[in-house]
C-alpha cells in the first residue's frame, strides 16, 4: 500500500508497519471524512489501506466504503477484475481483508461462550435509534441467544447498559453468566465473569465487549462456555 488511512489511535498502534508511508488520520466521529479521503486517494491512482480495529466488516469501515461508493456512483470491483483501474476512469478495486473481531478475541479469552447460536447488538444509539436497539435486544433475549454486546457504555452514553440489562433479565435467570472482556489482546486486557444481576456494578467502557449467556451457558472455574448439546446425545465420561 502507498498510503494508510485510519483513526489516529489505530494508525499509532501499527506504526512499525506503516513506517514512512503517508497517512490520512482523523479523530472520533470523523468516519465519513476519513472514508471519503481514502476513496479520493485511491481514485487518484494511489493505493490506500483503510484500517479498522477488529474486522473491517463488523461495526467498522468496510460498509461505509461501499455505502459511499454507491451514493457517489463510483463503480467498484474485487481484486483481479478486468474492469479495475481507478486512474483511467474504470472501476475502483476494493478488497476487504478479514481481521479478528472483538467477539472472537473476547470469546477465546473467556473460553467458549459462542459455541451455540448467538446474536450481536451494539448499544450505541449514535446511528441507530434506541427503540430499534431495544427491540433487537428483546427479540434476542426472548429467543435465548447468547448475546454479544458492543459499545456498552461511554462517557456520554451511560444509561443504555442499564436498560439493556433490564430487558434481558426479563428472560434470563439473574445468575446467568456474563463475560466481560476489556481491551482484548491489548496491554490493558481485563477478563472477568459476573452474574447478570451484578452487571451494573462492573466497570465497562468503549473497549469492552459483553457476552451474556443463554439459559444453557455455564461458568466453569474461570471460564465460560455454552454447550452445543453433545452431552445430551452422546455418552461423555
Amino acid at each position: 500500500m502507498d498510503c494508510v488511512a485510519g483513526y489516529s489511535l489505530y494508525v499509532d498502534l501499527i506504526a512499525p508497519l506503516v513506517a514512512d508511508k503517508p497517512t490520512l488520520r482523523s479523530g472520533m466521529m470523523k468516519e465519513v471524512e476519513r472514508v471519503e479521503a481514502a476513496i479520493t486517494t485511491a481514485c487518484g491512482g494511489t493505493s490506500c489501506a483503510l484500517v479498522s480495529s477488529g474486522d473491517p466488516g463488523i461495526y467498522a469501515m468496510a460498509g461505509l466504503v461501499f455505502e459511499t461508493c454507491k451514493i457517489k456512483n463510483i463503480p467498484v470491483v474485487p481484486p483481479g477484475s478486468p474492469a479495475a483501474g481507478g486512474m483511467d476512469g474504470l472501476a475502483l478495486v476494493v478488497e476487504v481483508i478479514p481481521g479478528i473481531p472483538a467477539l472472537c478475541a473476547g470469546a477465546a479469552l473467556l473460553g467458549a461462550p459462542l459455541t451455540h447460536d448467538f446474536a450481536v447488538v451494539s448499544l450505541s444509539d449514535l446511528l441507530t435509534p434506541w427503540d430499534v436497539i431495544a427491540e433487537r435486544l428483546e427479540a434476542a433475549a426472548r429467543a435465548d441467544f447468547v448475546i454479544v454486546i458492543y459499545n456498552p457504555k461511554s462517557k456520554k452514553r451511560d444509561w443504555q447498559l442499564g436498560k439493556a440489562r433490564k430487558i434481558i433479565l426479563a428472560h434470563r435467570d439473574p445468575e446467568t453468566p456474563v463475560g466481560i472482556v476489556t481491551g482484548a489482546m491489548r496491554q490493558n486486557q481485563e477478563v472477568r465473569v459476573v452474574p447478570l444481576q451484578a452487571l451494573g456494578e462492573a466497570p465497562v467502557g468503549m473497549q469492552t465487549t459483553l457476552f451474556v449467556g443463554s439459559r444453557s451457558s455455564i461458568r466453569y472455574l474461570d471460564f465460560m462456555f455454552t454447550p452445543r448439546g453433545y452431552s445430551g446425545k452422546y455418552a461423555i465420561g
